[in-house]
């Protein structure tokens, strides 16, 4: 089966497939069911926000690295 352009039983990287199982076997009922989705919201929540505050500093660094063209003086 197909989401996304990808295979469905294609292991993601960060996403624990045997804990959301069992917690998805446990949600019988509607409270448990809506507890699942907030968790799975909240988890991917998280990983969104811990991505962009490494590419930030992925930026901040690849700034300071990154070759500066060389200063005119202003003596000619």
């Amino acid at each position: 089966m197909q989401v996304r352009g990808a295979a469905m039983n294609q292991q993601d990287s960060g996403f624990d497939y045997p804990r959301y199982r069992k917690l998805l076997a446990e949600a019988v009922d509607e409270p448990k069911r809506l507890a699942l989705i907030k968790l799975l919201i909240d988890e991917r929540a998280r990983e969104k926000l811990a991505a962009q505050e490494t590419q930030r500093r992925s930026d901040i660094i690849h700034s300071l690295l990154a070759p500066r063209p060389p200063s005119r003086s202003s003596a000619a």
